[in-house]
Protein backbone atom coordinates (compact mmCIF):
# COMPACT_ATOMS: atom_id res chain seq x y z
CA UNK A 1 0.00 0.00 0.00
CA UNK A 2 0.94 3.80 -0.93
CA UNK A 3 2.33 4.65 2.47
CA UNK A 4 1.21 8.73 1.44
CA UNK A 5 -1.33 7.65 -0.35
CA UNK A 6 -3.17 6.43 2.09
CA UNK A 7 -2.83 9.39 4.17
CA UNK A 8 -5.98 11.43 4.83
CA UNK A 9 -5.68 15.18 3.62
CA UNK A 10 -7.35 17.54 6.67
CA UNK A 11 -9.23 20.14 5.20
CA UNK A 12 -8.40 23.52 7.38
CA UNK A 13 -11.19 26.10 7.93
CA UNK A 14 -12.03 28.43 5.47
CA UNK A 15 -11.03 26.22 2.19
CA UNK A 16 -13.46 24.58 0.22
CA UNK A 17 -12.98 21.48 -1.72
CA UNK A 18 -15.19 20.78 -4.90
CA UNK A 19 -14.57 17.28 -6.39
CA UNK A 20 -16.73 17.66 -10.05
CA UNK A 21 -17.10 14.66 -12.16
CA UNK A 22 -13.92 13.04 -14.07
CA UNK A 23 -12.08 14.65 -11.00
CA UNK A 24 -11.89 17.58 -11.50
CA UNK A 25 -10.60 19.26 -8.02
CA UNK A 26 -11.35 23.05 -7.31
CA UNK A 27 -9.75 24.48 -4.05
CA UNK A 28 -10.93 27.62 -2.40
CA UNK A 29 -9.05 29.51 0.13
CA UNK A 30 -8.21 32.79 1.06
CA UNK A 31 -5.38 33.63 -1.30
CA UNK A 32 -6.86 32.13 -4.65
CA UNK A 33 -8.58 29.49 -6.38
CA UNK A 34 -6.92 26.53 -7.84
CA UNK A 35 -8.80 24.11 -10.10
CA UNK A 36 -6.48 20.94 -11.52
CA UNK A 37 -7.44 17.90 -12.84
CA UNK A 38 -6.44 14.74 -11.34
CA UNK A 39 -6.03 11.28 -12.74
CA UNK A 40 -9.63 9.81 -13.17
CA UNK A 41 -9.00 6.27 -12.17
CA UNK A 42 -8.46 7.61 -8.71
CA UNK A 43 -11.00 7.69 -6.26
CA UNK A 44 -11.50 11.00 -4.07
CA UNK A 45 -13.52 10.82 -1.46
CA UNK A 46 -14.94 13.94 1.19
CA UNK A 47 -15.84 12.72 4.46
CA UNK A 48 -16.26 15.93 6.46
CA UNK A 49 -13.03 17.85 7.14
CA UNK A 50 -11.34 14.80 5.97
CA UNK A 51 -10.10 13.81 2.41
CA UNK A 52 -8.97 10.04 1.05
CA UNK A 53 -7.52 8.95 -2.30
CA UNK A 54 -7.70 5.37 -3.09
CA UNK A 55 -6.99 3.19 -5.78
CA UNK A 56 -8.96 0.57 -8.43
CA UNK A 57 -6.43 -2.26 -8.41
CA UNK A 58 -2.67 -2.90 -7.37
CA UNK A 59 -1.42 -2.64 -10.91
CA UNK A 60 2.11 -1.21 -11.00
CA UNK A 61 0.43 2.66 -13.22
CA UNK A 62 -2.97 2.71 -10.50
CA UNK A 63 0.72 2.76 -7.42
CA UNK A 64 2.17 5.38 -8.73
CA UNK A 65 -0.69 7.47 -9.45
CA UNK A 66 -1.83 6.84 -6.00
CA UNK A 67 0.75 8.67 -3.99
CA UNK A 68 0.87 11.45 -6.80
CA UNK A 69 -2.70 12.40 -6.51
CA UNK A 70 -3.30 12.63 -2.59
CA UNK A 71 0.35 15.06 -2.89
CA UNK A 72 -1.51 17.30 -5.44
CA UNK A 73 -4.69 17.82 -3.97
CA UNK A 74 -2.36 18.31 -0.74
CA UNK A 75 -0.16 20.84 -2.43
CA UNK A 76 -2.96 22.94 -3.81
CA UNK A 77 -4.97 22.82 -0.23
CA UNK A 78 -1.15 24.22 1.22
CA UNK A 79 -1.29 26.85 -1.93
CA UNK A 80 -4.47 28.50 -0.96
CA UNK A 81 -4.13 28.34 2.84
CA UNK A 82 -0.24 29.11 3.36
CA UNK A 83 1.42 29.31 -0.59
CA UNK A 84 4.43 28.79 -1.78
CA UNK A 85 7.95 30.57 -2.16
CA UNK A 86 10.98 30.01 -3.55
CA UNK A 87 14.39 32.25 -2.99
CA UNK A 88 16.99 33.24 -5.60
CA UNK A 89 20.26 34.53 -4.75
CA UNK A 90 22.08 36.76 -7.69
CA UNK A 91 25.57 36.82 -7.18
CA UNK A 92 28.24 38.18 -9.19
CA UNK A 93 30.32 41.64 -9.49
CA UNK A 94 27.98 43.97 -11.34
CA UNK A 95 25.50 41.26 -11.63
CA UNK A 96 22.09 42.82 -10.04
CA UNK A 97 17.87 42.65 -10.78
CA UNK A 98 15.58 44.89 -11.03
CA UNK A 99 11.92 45.41 -11.06
CA UNK A 100 9.22 47.58 -12.46
CA UNK A 101 5.82 46.58 -12.53
CA UNK A 102 5.67 43.13 -13.17
CA UNK A 103 8.70 43.38 -15.48
CA UNK A 104 11.87 42.34 -13.86
CA UNK A 105 15.21 43.30 -15.49
CA UNK A 106 18.10 40.90 -14.93
CA UNK A 107 21.17 42.38 -15.52
CA UNK A 108 23.89 39.42 -15.42
CA UNK A 109 27.23 40.39 -17.37
CA UNK A 110 25.82 39.72 -21.01
CA UNK A 111 25.75 42.62 -23.70
CA UNK A 112 22.18 43.62 -23.03
CA UNK A 113 19.56 43.24 -20.12
CA UNK A 114 17.31 40.16 -19.63
CA UNK A 115 13.85 40.56 -19.06
CA UNK A 116 11.37 38.55 -17.54
CA UNK A 117 7.34 39.28 -17.31
CA UNK A 118 6.06 37.42 -14.21
CA UNK A 119 3.16 34.96 -15.09
CA UNK A 120 -0.44 35.34 -13.67
CA UNK A 121 -0.69 34.44 -10.39
CA UNK A 122 3.13 34.31 -9.83
CA UNK A 123 5.24 37.47 -8.10
CA UNK A 124 8.90 38.14 -7.78
CA UNK A 125 9.65 40.29 -4.96
CA UNK A 126 13.06 42.01 -4.75
CA UNK A 127 14.64 42.58 -1.63
CA UNK A 128 18.03 44.43 -2.33
CA UNK A 129 19.68 44.30 -6.09
CA UNK A 130 20.14 40.62 -4.80
CA UNK A 131 17.88 38.70 -3.67
CA UNK A 132 14.50 37.38 -5.40
CA UNK A 133 11.72 35.87 -3.78
CA UNK A 134 9.33 34.16 -6.42
CA UNK A 135 5.61 34.11 -4.45
CA UNK A 136 2.37 32.17 -5.54
CA UNK A 137 -0.35 30.02 -5.03
CA UNK A 138 0.81 26.89 -7.35
CA UNK A 139 3.51 24.68 -6.29
CA UNK A 140 4.16 23.76 -10.02
CA UNK A 141 4.30 27.47 -11.71
CA UNK A 142 5.92 29.34 -8.48
CA UNK A 143 9.00 26.52 -9.05
CA UNK A 144 9.01 26.55 -12.80
CA UNK A 145 9.48 30.30 -12.78
CA UNK A 146 12.18 29.95 -10.54
CA UNK A 147 13.71 27.66 -12.45
CA UNK A 148 13.39 29.67 -15.74
CA UNK A 149 15.01 32.79 -13.79
CA UNK A 150 18.09 30.24 -12.77
CA UNK A 151 18.35 29.18 -15.97
CA UNK A 152 19.29 32.47 -17.44
CA UNK A 153 22.71 32.77 -15.88
CA UNK A 154 23.30 29.40 -13.87
CA UNK A 155 26.33 29.18 -10.79
CA UNK A 156 29.33 28.64 -11.95
CA UNK A 157 31.82 26.35 -9.97
CA UNK A 158 34.97 28.53 -9.81
CA UNK A 159 34.07 31.67 -8.59
CA UNK A 160 29.77 30.75 -7.66
CA UNK A 161 29.05 33.77 -10.03
CA UNK A 162 25.33 33.23 -11.14
CA UNK A 163 21.75 32.76 -9.90
CA UNK A 164 21.26 30.57 -7.55
CA UNK A 165 18.56 29.20 -5.15
CA UNK A 166 18.87 30.05 -1.46
CA UNK A 167 19.64 26.82 -0.09
CA UNK A 168 21.60 25.44 -3.16
CA UNK A 169 24.55 24.27 -2.43
CA UNK A 170 27.55 24.97 -5.36
CA UNK A 171 30.14 22.88 -5.46
CA UNK A 172 33.77 24.92 -5.70
CA UNK A 173 36.54 23.64 -8.17
CA UNK A 174 40.17 24.59 -7.86
CA UNK A 175 40.87 26.79 -10.57
CA UNK A 176 44.30 26.57 -12.57
CA UNK A 177 47.64 26.87 -11.35
CA UNK A 178 50.88 28.21 -12.96
CA UNK A 179 53.85 26.42 -14.05
CA UNK A 180 57.17 26.30 -11.91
Amino acid sequence: MSRIGRLPITVPAGVTVEIADNNVVTVKGPKGTLVKELAPEMEIKMEGTEITVSRPNDLKKMKSLHGLTRTLLNNMIIGVTDGYEKVLEVNGVGYRAAKSGNKLTLSLGYSHPVEMIDPEGIEAVLEGQNKITVKGIDKEKVGQYAAEIRDKRRPEPYKGKGIKYADEVIRRKVGKTGKK
